[in-house]
């Protein structure tokens, strides 16, 4: 395959009042995995391992929700309006049926997702992510602080990985990676769009009906993947998804973080394929 990560062209795409930016590649499958993006990601933050790894076996696509890099439009500040915008998308491009992989944030708007429209989604696969509800998402804004106060390299792996050395090695080799893409890279995210989506997080957090009853609605194959420390959504709330939903696995990587996914590419992608495969 020609047009993988790093060379796949930046298409976009007319979705209500968004022009939308994505790029899709790998074998042509009949369900896509429609891949949702981190906290101040955009499609540069993917692991290309991680997406070439998965594009062997299934068209992977990715894009830019609303504000968010080479999109247009105004990043919204509430998960429900980003899922909204999202649906918009895969709706653009006339998807009939979809798997979906959420990471972070992404998995918050997967979630939505499935329970807007559960006829839409055939199999879901949540890393380091929450129900809505989930507890120490309040706490982002004062990681996000100690984040800002290192430089760029340092700020992602204290965002991203822990503090042992196998991991930050793990954490170097995935930035060299992403940095590997130099034509037509993604514009780095802007401040309203930081903003925004960071009160989107906090909000998320916020528990406003007992229960969890969103996930009681959410009856999809599910694959719940973390790291055994998860700065960013603390674990607890891998475990309340497991609890929750009915039809889950659970994943925990060891010595990992937030990125887990990124410090174990090879394990994640087997993974992933096995299951979107059953």
């Amino acid at each position: 395959m020609s047009n993988l990560h790093l060379s796949a062209e930046t298409r976009h795409v007319q979705g209500g009042e968004i022009k939308f930016a994505y790029r899709s590649f790998g074998y042509r499958s009949q369900v896509p995995v429609i891949f949702l993006q981190h906290f101040t990601g955009t499609m540069d933050n993917w692991d290309p391992l991680v997406t070439n790894g998965i594009a062997l076996h299934q068209q992977v696509i990715l894009f830019n929700n609303a504000g968010v890099g080479s999109s247009s439009g105004i990043t919204p500040d509430s998960v429900d309006t980003m899922a909204e915008d999202a649906l918009a998308f895969i709706d653009s491009l006339m998807l009939q049926k979809i798997d979906l992989l959420g990471f972070s944030l992404g998995g918050f708007i997967a979630q939505v997702i499935a329970v807007k429209r559960p006829d839409l989604v055939r199999r879901i696969v949540l890393v380091g992510t929450g129900p809505r509800g989930s507890e120490g998402l309040g706490n982002l804004p004062v990681t996000v602080a100690l984040a800002s106060q290192k430089e760029p390299v340092e700020r992602m792996l204290f965002m991203f990985f822990s503090e042992s050395e196998n991991s930050l090695r793990s954490g170097r080799n995935f930035l060299a990676r992403i940095f590997q893409r130099v034509v037509n890279r993604d514009p780095e995210m802007t401040e309203q769009s930081i903003a925004s989506q960071q009160k989107a997080i906090v909000d998320w957090g916020i528990a406003r009906h007992a229960g969890y009853p969103d996930l009681k609605n959410i009856v999809h194959p599910v694959l719940i993947v973390n790291g055994g420390y998860d700065r960013i959504v603390p674990i607890k709330n891998s475990y309340i998804l497991f609890e929750q939903l009915s039809n889950a696995f659970l994943h925990l990587y060891p010595d990992a973080a937030h990125g887990a996914l990124f410090q174990y590419p090879e394990l994640f992608v087997n993974q992933v394929v096995n299951f979107l495969k059953q």
